[in-house]
């Protein structure tokens, strides 16, 4: 008997998670981005008494936590305004996460002048808590990383930090681009992913159509990043099933999909639009857009 498909647990994403990691250039993109473009992004923030750093709607976000990134953020923030006490904030609702930043702080001696505040709230707990208390504090700089996937109301998500932003402050939001092999994926093979994945099928483009509607100022920058699923299509491939895996969020999509279902998403991702070859191996474009709002 074979068994059903299922969405992946917690535990079972960050494993997932880890083999997507080890075999994308999605953190080389980010380090790229924080290195070239960070320091004059936040040059121009006026008062760094607040640094928000904003994390998943669930437990079991679809790009995981980016702890290690957040520290190389506020280490650009200290390089940039040497001196200066940063406020930081996490909202996180995943209590794992939470711990392994709070390791991460430990073991970082160099992280002087900064406080850490921690909310191990979803995003949407946390503005109704800010709602309820009344005390609707301002941040200089908050950035959401491959976060609004499992956001509920994204429209108002956005609005809401944005609205937390003191007078010159920055809302960074990292998201995949529109030239991701996951926006064509999506948009024309969405009949080939399972019902199990549950998040929101948003990329770049729907995230500046909402800050238009804001008439919220802009810009976006453009980052590549590759995947290297080749053993997605190896039989039998333990790590090509992890990659499945995380590219359905289904767990064991491989044993457990209907023999056509896996065909057609092996095929679709295949396509130009989704993935290049080079030196015989396949890889899938997982192109980052880096958006930064004016307050």
């Amino acid at each position: 008997v074979i068994p059903s498909m299922r969405s992946l647990t917690a535990e079972e994403y960050v494993e997932a998670f880890k083999s997507f990691l080890d075999h994308s250039t999605e953190h080389q993109c980010m380090d790229e981005f924080n290195r070239e473009q960070m320091p004059n992004i936040v040059a121009g923030v006026s008062r760094l008494c607040h640094c928000t750093s904003h994390k998943a709607e669930h437990a079991s976000p679809l790009l995981g936590d980016f702890q290690g990134v957040d520290l190389k953020m506020i280490r650009i923030l200290q390089a940039v305004h040497p001196g200066v006490f940063i406020d930081n904030e996490i909202v996180e609702p995943n209590p794992q996460h939470v711990a392994a930043y709070k390791e991460l702080v430990n073991q970082a001696p160099d992280l002087q002048n900064v406080s850490f505040i921690w909310h191990q709230l979803t995003s949407l707990e946390y503005e109704q808590q800010v709602k309820e208390k009344g005390t609707h504090k301002k941040f200089d700089f908050i950035h959401m990383i491959q976060m609004l996937y499992r956001v509920e109301d994204i429209p108002n998500t956005i609005k809401f930090f944005h609205s937390c932003l003191d007078q010159h402050g920055k809302l960074l939001i990292i998201i995949l681009s529109d030239s991701s092999g996951w926006a064509s994926l999506w948009k024309k093979h969405r009949d080939c992913l399972p019902a199990t994945d549950s998040g929101h099928y948003i990329t770049s483009s729907g995230i500046t159509d909402v800050l238009r509607r804001l008439g919220v100022e802009h810009r976006v920058y453009e980052f590549p990043s590759g995947w290297d699923i080749t053993e997605c299509f190896v039989e039998g491939d333990a790590e090509g099933g992890r990659m499945m895996d995380f590219l359905t969020g289904t767990r064991n999509f491989l044993g457990t999909a209907p023999a056509a279902l896996r065909r057609r998403l092996q095929e679709a991702l295949c396509q130009p639009e989704c993935s290049s070859t080079r030196d015989g191996r396949v890889i899938f474009s997982n192109n980052l857009s880096m958006i930064v709002a004016e307050s």
